[in-house]
């Protein structure tokens, strides 16, 4: 009886184990990650079909072979062999995960990329018996990512590091450096004559050109320098181990050989030059944003030297310290306008030969700083000007004193004629006339009661285009003023053609008509030449009741300055 009983109970615990065993192997035959165990000696006893899949060895093939025979992993990106990281499992006794993707060459020689994790596997008493690999295919993954990573540091059209990418490179040559680990070098390409292929042939050419110059320009710097396109038609070389000597002479190279390309478009053929800007990059620089700053800088240097030419930084190089600040203070005022930091001010202008027959006013405009200090245009408008923003700061002077003047009725009742300034950029931008009318739509302005004043030297500059804008609004029923006008010797010629109603004759002249002579009959002879144009005239700078005495003396019509009216805050009707 009892040896019936251990039977049965010998029976029923093989038929258990081989449930579990069955139930085991369709598991393994069944997910979707392979699997390789193998004895302790890393000898393989089973692969289930999706190793097989991913090794190509067939179970009956790979069992009894030592698993680096099926399992040949590789370093992803140098390609040196790896130890196995089952056997490195067993050996340390704990589980491994692959902390990136691992190279696989399968046994038809073909490649994959894999992520794998490898555990030891242990008896009753926790002796090592063995070991698993479990182990998934990621080379879509993988693929994309690249693609994705690829993408995010390089520019689509030329194929060449991105300006994003390009920053995070000069932020590890930076702190290189500083670290005086290695010297590096920073050169700026800015294109000559690329808006004329651009203009010329359209968008598709001017695309074609950026390709072709990329592709010249990487072959001529060494391979592990990076080139960068840094946006529109503009370039930035990182130069590793390099002397400012050596950037020079790299820089060099690089400007003959884009001088001796020829770019060829619908049978026509064009030449570039290019002006380039070279820094060395020390402990002393600031942070990449100072970097590119100098940069730029002395590739505008280049530029007004005459184009297609080198100009190497130096920090007491004068010239490039005022762009440098100009271009800080670019940055600050787009950031003004975005913040909506600038005021008006408003500054009485009187009439000295009439009774005063309402207000007569010029809009000034102050920008306040970061902490809320006023800050007068004499410190940053050279700068916008030079960054071509003054257009979308007389857009923002025009909305906001039309806004003012339409929410102040009884301002609007006593307005004689209320002056605002214009800079000759502005002139020059076709899109501003058409906005300057559309203002006046919108608000009901009387355009009879607005007076737009442009400097000389603005309307000598952009003479055809300053007609055809004055002559415009003029039909509106605007009236202009030419400002500072006397500092240009050409501009009594060209004032009688200019149909303009008020001349500001510059203050320059007018400060020193007491004790200055011919700053005295400057003023005079401005007056009689204005008056003979059939043109008001209006003096700045009177800054006390003896010179407006003087003025009123020699019949000029209108004086401003402090001593007739400190400017006044225009109240915050604006947005």
């Amino acid at each position: 009886m009892g040896v019936e009983v251990d039977i049965t109970e010998r029976k029923l615990y093989e038929e258990a184990l081989f449930r579990e065993k069955e139930s085991a192997q369709i598991t393994l035959r069944s997910i979707g990650d392979g699997v390789i165990t193998t004895n302790a000696d890393c000898t393989v006893e089973y692969i289930n079909p999706v190793a097989e899949e991913l090794t190509g060895w067939k179970v009956d093939d790979a069992s009894g072979r030592p698993v680096d025979e099926i399992f040949r992993g590789f370093h992803e990106e140098t390609c040196e062999p790896l130890e196995n990281p089952l056997a490195v499992s067993i050996r340390r006794n704990r589980p491994i995960k692959s902390v990136r993707p691992t190279l696989l060459i399968r046994r038809d020689g073909n490649e994959l990329y894999i992520e794998s994790t490898a555990s030891p596997i242990r008896d009753g008493r926790g002796d090592v018996t063995g070991g698993v690999l479990v182990f998934h295919d990621v080379s879509e993954s993988r693929e994309l990512n690249r693609r994705l990573s690829y993408h995010a540091s390089h520019d689509i059209l030329t194929g060449l590091v991105n300006r994003r990418e390009f920053e995070n490179r000069l932020e590890r040559a930076l702190k290189s450096a500083r670290a005086r680990e290695t010297s590096y070098a920073l050169c700026y390409l800015d294109l000559d004559q690329f808006k004329i292929v651009n203009d010329s042939c359209g968008h598709s050419a001017g695309d074609a050109l950026l390709g072709q110059l990329g592709a010249l320009l990487k072959s001529k710097i060494r391979w592990r320098d990076t080139l960068a396109r840094l946006g529109g038609d503009e370039f930035g070389v990182l130069l590793e181990s390099c002397s400012l000597e050596e950037a020079m002479q790299t820089a060099e190279v690089l400007r003959v050989a884009i001088g001796e390309f020829k770019f060829m478009w619908d049978d026509r053929s064009f030449r570039l030059g290019v002006s380039i800007g070279v820094v060395p990059i020390t402990a002393e620089n600031e942070d990449v944003a100072a970097l590119l700053s100098a940069a730029d800088s002395a590739c505008a240097a280049a530029k007004e030297a005459g184009r297609n030419r080198i100009h190497s930084f130096q920090e007491n190089d004068i010239d490039l310290m005022r762009r440098r600040r100009e271009m800080q203070w670019a940055a600050r005022i787009n950031n003004a306008l975005e913040e909506n930091r600038f005021e008006l001010f408003r500054q009485t202008i009187q009439p000295l030969q009439v009774e005063d027959l309402g207000a007569h006013y010029e809009i000034l405009l102050r920008m306040r700083d970061e902490q809320g200090g006023i800050i007068s245009p004499e410190l940053f408008i050279a700068a916008a000007e030079r960054y071509g923003i003054t257009p979308n700061i007389d857009r923002w002077v025009i909305t906001n004193s039309f806004r003012w003047l339409v929410s102040e009725a009884d301002e609007r009742e006593r307005l004689s004629l209320c002056s605002i300034n214009l800079s000759g950029q502005s002139l020059g931008d076709e899109k501003f006339l058409p906005f300057v009318v559309d203002q006046f739509q919108i608000s009901g302005i009387d355009a009879t009661k607005i007076c737009f004043e442009i400097t000389e030297t603005a309307a000598i500059a952009s003479y055809s285009q300053a007609n055809r804008f004055i002559n415009a609004l003029k039909e509106l029923g605007c009236k202009f003023a030419l400002d500072d006008f006397g500092t240009g010797l050409s501009s009594f010629g060209y004032l009688k053609h200019f149909p303009v109603d008020f001349l500001k004759i510059d203050g320059s002249f007018v400060k020193e008509i007491l004790h200055d002579p011919i700053d005295r009959e400057m003023v005079r002879s401005i007056n009689e030449i204005g008056h003979l144009t059939g043109k008001k005239t209006i003096a700045e700078f009177a800054e006390n009741e003896e010179i407006i005495t003087m003025l009123r003396g020699m019949g000029i019509d209108y004086a401003q300055g402090y001593g007739v009216s400190e400017p006044k805050r225009v109240t915050r009707a604006v947005a």
